[in-house]
């Protein structure tokens, strides 16, 4: 694979900490001047002992922590911003069109069904209608096709069936991992990042999230993981940059 000469994301001299107000307003740093390079196509595996920032870097990476020092540069469709930099609003179109994140967790809003938690992300996706009148003649096409996507994306994942109109409020981890897998997938992004994408997955789970990860690869994302399980970051990272 050749990459290309200009980065897809640069982060220079990034420094995070956190004050630990229940024990006397401690000051624990987590990150100091961190950087690294990530080109379209290419997965970096974050690696290092438990408590080193890498959980901490994607989350300054998503825009969900505010960073005390640096830079995080990141090509979106749009042109060049600093994420390090970016007003909410910004953050929140970002995440709309460019950057996906799955982590160990599945957030959805409840009584919604899996498979609108996954077709929802799709269509948050999409350039805005030029009128209310072209968004509601196209609404229920494009529910369609998102819909579509997400029952594909169930289908190689293996989630049952029944469980599609279902609120996965209720079902398993592993269930409920599925869905936030199908969640940061069904959309192409330019910046996807991975937290721990397979933990509470069996075998042939954690085959296809590698074949998604693979194929997205081959797309152009630039991807940042945490992979705990060697054989999967083996089988994904370009790779691999230690913290701490």
């Amino acid at each position: 694979m050749t990459l290309s000469l200009a980065p897809c994301l640069a982060v220079r001299g990034l420094a995070k900490h956190f004050t630990l107000h229940l024990r006397g307003g401690a000051r624990l740093q987590v990150l100091t001047d961190t950087s690294l390079d990530v080109h379209a196509g290419e997965c970096i595996a974050l690696v290092g002992a438990s408590g080193r920032g890498k959980s901490t870097l994607m989350k300054c990476l998503f825009g969900s922590y505010g960073a005390d020092a640096g830079e995080l540069r990141f090509e979106s469709s749009a042109g060049p911003v600093d994420i390090a930099t970016a007003s909410p609003q910004r953050m929140l179109e970002l995440r709309r069109r460019d950057i996906a994140y799955v982590s160990q967790f599945l957030r959805a809003v409840p009584r919604v069904p899996a498979l609108d938690v996954v077709a929802q992300r799709l269509l948050d996706g999409e350039p805005a209608p030029a009128s209310d009148d072209i968004e509601d003649a196209g609404h229920e096409e494009r529910l369609a096709v998102a819909r579509r996507a997400a029952r594909a994306l169930f289908s190689r994942l293996n989630l049952p069936p029944a469980l599609w109109d279902l609120p996965p409020a209720t079902f398993s981890g592993g269930e409920q991992q599925r869905v936030n897998i199908a969640r940061g997938f069904v959309q192409p992004a330019r910046l996807l990042l991975l937290d721990e994408p397979t933990a509470s997955l069996d075998a042939t789970n954690r085959r296809v999230v590698v074949e998604l990860i693979a194929e997205a690869k081959a797309r152009g994302t630039a991807i940042v993981g945490i992979f705990h399980d060697e054989e999967v970051r083996d089988a994904v990272a370009s790779r691999c940059v230690e913290l701490g």
